[in-house]
């Protein structure tokens, strides 16, 4: 499956097949929460929490990729990725684009 983030594929007529999307929330356990909170203090990279959202990319994208695939599409256009705070040490992140088939 082709991810793109342009609206057109060099080379390719698209049939637009729609919307498709996927997103999950995150969070970390108490335990890295609270050694995150003590890496603040200091500063620097909060690695479980990059970790924890590669994750969240990682299951948001392949659930537009699966329902992408259920449409029989070829590829994903325009695909734009987003995230919100939920609550504290809890992220959302949802990837969205246009679900396309290779005329």
């Amino acid at each position: 499956m082709l991810l793109v983030n342009t609206d057109y594929i060099e080379g390719k007529t698209l049939e637009m097949l729609g919307m498709v999307s996927g997103s999950t929330i995150q969070s970390k356990n108490i335990g890295k929460d609270f050694g995150a909170g003590l890496k603040s203090l200091v500063g620097g990279e909060l690695k479980g929490y990059t970790e924890m959202m590669e994750e969240a990319r990682s299951v948001a994208e392949q659930r537009m990729v699966d329902q992408a695939m259920r449409l029989k599409a070829d590829a994903v256009v325009n695909v734009r990725y987003t995230t919100s705070a939920i609550m504290a040490g809890a992220s959302e992140v949802m990837v969205y684009g246009t679900a396309v088939r290779f005329k």
